[in-house]
Parts: C-alpha cells; structure tokens; sequence
C-alpha cells in the first residue's frame, strides 16, 4: 500500500512536504498537450524522488456521459489519452461517469460545516436541494444511462487492455440522482452491474470509502467484496449518510478505519490510497478552499495512514 497525495498547488515545495509526511506518489490530472508534456510531468516527480503512477481525470466527458452528438469525439480523445499513459509507464487512470454541469458533479450543500475543534468540512443535506429546479438537459431516466455507460465502456476498456492502464471508476458524489439527472453509480449492485458489462482486468473502480460509507455499506466488507477490482483508493470518511452525511477526520467518522486497512492487506492491495476531503485546519488561510485539497488538511491523514499501515501490516 503506496499513499500517494494530490498537491495543492502542484509545485516543487508540496512535493518536497509530500515526501517529509511519508507519502511516496503524486496524483495529478492529465496535462494540456502531448506525450512530451506527460513525460515532463512523471520526470519532474521522480526527480523530486516520488513517483507519478495514477491520474485522476483525462479530457472532458460530458459528451459521452450523456450521450450527445461528441461523445465519439470524446471517446477516441479519451483513448489517445490512455496511450499517452501507457507510454509513460503510468498504470492507472482513476475517473467518473457524472454530468459536470452548475449545481451537478460533486455536489454539497456546506462548505463551513464544523467538525472537531471547528476545524471546516462539506456537507450533504438532501432536504436544501429539494425543491432545486431539474437542470436543463438532465436524463431522469437509469435506463438510458446505463446505455451510455455501456457504449462507453465497450469502446475504452479495450483501448486500456492495449495500453495497459488499469481504470478506476469513481463512485457518484453524492451517490444519489440530482437535480433531475439519473445517477447510476451509487450502490455496490450497481458498481457490480458496471463490472459486468465489460469483463477485464483493467476494468476497476476506485475504492472511494466516503461515497460507499455514504451509501450505507459496511467499508471492510466492501473492501473484501471487490477484492482485486480496487485499482485505487480514495481514503477517507464521512458522518452519516444519504440523504444527510459530512466529511470528518479520518478518524472521526463512522467506519472502523483499521478494520479497512486491515481489509486491503487481507486482499493483497499494493497500489495507491490518497487521503481526501482532509478537513480545512486552522491557520490554512488562503491556501485554498474548505473543499477538502488543502495541504496542512493533510498532515494529519498522512500520518493516520501511515501508522494504520505499519499496525496492519505488523499484525499480519
């Protein structure tokens, strides 16, 4: 188990804190430009002695998520993108099948909830969106987005299988229909209908502990019931849960958090796990956002993983 962190922002003293705090990966998103852009990028990390091995979002997807008239554009930028990739030795690419409009994608309802010691958190409370107008364009219906889902997966996962990119399918957050647009990722049924559709090794999920504990499933168990399907893994947790939760410490929330590092090693995980939606710490200022990327938020998870990991592992 690698823990790998997001830098916020990407910058040579992050990476140099990253490797103070233990973390050994950098997860970014995918540059503008070519191949020798993203070869810039994995040099400038390993330079820094970390290593660059998951990316998080490729091109923009809303074409073929909904189904429009680009999303075979879309579809062949994405599988260019998965070349690039396997040119450069990166192994996996972690994503998601939601519609990025105003007032969908992640959504929250609190950016200023408290969590312990007034540290900032987001939160999630189904009943102020109630009466939110559909946004323009939204599908209502599952079925047809199952469709698209299907005719997407059908035509990049083997593109990934010859580049040898392992995907990762992000979970919806929140794992519930908004707004009038179905949202299908939001149980484990579902995420195993997703892996049915296209049976291979590099058809994933990312193993995001927030959105599934916001489902409701039990986190260790899940961790089991995918088993080698998890190609990466987003650490954290919430309080709560559909259609009301908040992000916590990692430590501070509702799932037994040794029990599920104890569950990755149980099924011989050795990829990546990243620390997200760390709570936004006293004396951050502006480094960012209460959105949960924040470094010093981070200084805390790190540490936490790491002697999670060093207890599981002893104890193995």
């Amino acid at each position: 188990m690698r823990i790998g962190l997001v830098l916020q922002p990407f910058s040579d003293e992050n990476m140099r804190l990253a490797a103070q705090l233990g973390a050994t990966e950098v997860v970014t998103h995918m540059p503008a430009g070519d191949y020798g852009d993203l070869a810039l990028l994995k040099s400038r990390v390993e330079d820094m002695g970390l290593q660059l091995n998951v990316l998080e979002g490729l091109v923009p997807m809303n074409e073929a998520v909904m189904g429009t008239s680009g999303r075979d554009a879309e579809i062949e930028e994405f599988k260019r993108g998965l070349d690039k990739m396997g040119a450069a030795g990166i192994s996996a690419l972690c994503y998601n099948f939601m519609w990025w409009m105003p007032g969908l994608g992640v959504v929250r309802t609190s950016m200023t909830t408290r969590d312990r010691g007034g540290a900032w958190v987001s939160s999630f409370d189904a009943e102020q969106i109630a009466g939110a107008p559909p946004v323009e364009g939204a599908i209502a219906e599952d079925a047809r987005m199952w469709e698209h889902l299907e005719y997407f997966l059908k035509r990049v996962v083997p593109a990934a299988e010859g580049a040898g990119v392992k995907l990762a399918m992000h979970p919806d957050d929140p794992p519930v229909s908004l707004r009038g647009q179905a949202r299908i990722l939001r149980s484990v049924e579902n995420f195993d209908r997703m892996l049915d559709i296209v049976d291979s090794p590099c058809n994933g999920i990312t193993l995001c502990q927030g959105c599934f504990a916001e489902m409701g499933t039990d986190i260790p168990e899940t961790i089991r019931h995918f088993g080698d399907k998890i190609h990466f893994v987003h650490f954290r947790d919430v309080a709560g849960a559909v259609p009301n939760f908040r992000e916590t410490f990692h430590d501070n929330g509702k799932t037994d958090m040794h029990a599920a590092m104890a569950a990755y090693r149980d099924i011989g995980y050795d990829g990546v796990m990243r620390p997200d939606h760390a709570p936004f710490l006293e004396g951050a200022g502006d480094e960012g956002d209460p959105s949960g990327y924040t470094m010093m938020g981070k200084i805390f998870a790190v540490g936490y993983m790491r002697g999670l990991i060093e207890s599981v592992v002893k104890e193995g």
